[in-house]
């Protein structure tokens, strides 16, 4: 039972790729597969900051709002900033990670409610700014953004950024103090303090990475559809969390992998695609995705941590 349980996401990845490829053959080309990788990119960026909370035992509720928030801020400061923009969409994200660590760690509030809080600020504020319209980004700014629009050895760039995301989350995790400092606390807090681990500063550096990844998922997405909208990744916060906990990351933290949360991620756009594919009508998925978070969190979650649920 144990190894079905591992081992259970990659089945699971396996099982619906081959029931949606018999009912619909042409879900099995090539093109499609790309297609599902494209998908995968920004979805797979935002999970990988999500992952370091949840193995701190969080969550982080904001990313949505701070992805969609530095997608306007990119689109708005191309024009004068050209690549610096960039890097001024990132920064700013990253002081949204900065926020919602002082509301949790400082303040003491739960991380639910403080990175609710943070994604409401980010939400209201690029609303303000753009006066609630989608900022396109011109013909004429489009050689900004070739670095993520384009293709390298017939593989599309973003596939490319996600896969150096994957590999230096992958090495972060596993072969740096702070990985395994997030590991120890999500498994055990009150150990992790008695053990002379600085636990505020490792939940303040998990949030900003959070924010930090989920600025970069905005860049990609509005590089993607070449505007910024404060609505722009409004759809991706339940996928993303879906995913982590499908992938085998624990809710109560100190159980996961990068690996795992890529896995994770492929099931949520087989699926996605997949519906379309079916004929499933699309305002459906987030019911899917909802039943889907409700089954993994149910078979991962550790309950000797949480004896008593509020």
């Amino acid at each position: 039972m144990k190894y079905i349980i591992k081992y259970s996401p990659i089945i699971s990845l396996l099982i619906l790729v081959f029931a949606i490829g018999i009912h619909t053959p042409q879900f099995l080309q090539m093109s499609t597969f790309i297609i599902i990788a494209e998908d995968t990119a920004t979805l797979f960026i935002m999970s990988t900051g999500i992952f370091f909370v949840i193995m701190l035992g969080g969550i982080d509720l904001s990313v949505q709002s701070i992805a969609s928030l530095c997608s306007v801020i990119l689109a708005l400061c191309l024009p004068q900033f050209g690549y610096y923009s960039f890097f001024i969409a990132i920064v700013i994200g990253s002081i949204f990670g900065l926020i919602s660590g002082y509301f949790h760690v400082t303040l003491k509030i739960p991380s639910f409610i403080a990175t609710l809080a943070t994604g409401g600020i980010a939400a209201s504020l690029s609303l303000v700014i753009t006066n609630a319209s989608s900022i396109q980004i011109l013909q004429k700014e489009k050689h900004y953004i070739k670095w993520i629009t384009d293709t390298s050895f017939y593989i599309p760039n973003e596939i490319l950024v996600s896969l150096t995301i994957l590999i230096l989350c992958w090495f972060l995790i596993n072969f740096t103090k702070f990985g395994r400092y997030v590991t120890s606390i999500g498994a055990g807090e009150a150990v992790a303090w008695t053990s002379g681990i600085d636990v505020k500063l490792n939940k303040y550096l998990a949030l900003i990475l959070s924010a930090s990844l989920a600025a970069i998922s905005g860049i990609v997405l509005s590089s993607r559809m070449s505007a910024g909208s404060p609505t722009l990744a409004n759809e991706f916060l339940l996928p993303a969390i879906a995913a982590v906990i499908i992938g085998g990351t624990a809710l109560t933290g100190g159980v996961g992998s990068i690996q795992r949360t890529l896995i994770g991620v492929l099931i949520i756009s087989v699926l996605r695609i997949g519906m379309t594919f079916i004929g499933i009508n699309i305002f459906a998925q987030q019911l899917v995705f909802g039943c889907m978070l409700i089954i993994a969190v149910a078979l991962n979650i550790d309950r000797s941590k949480i004896p008593i649920v509020k």
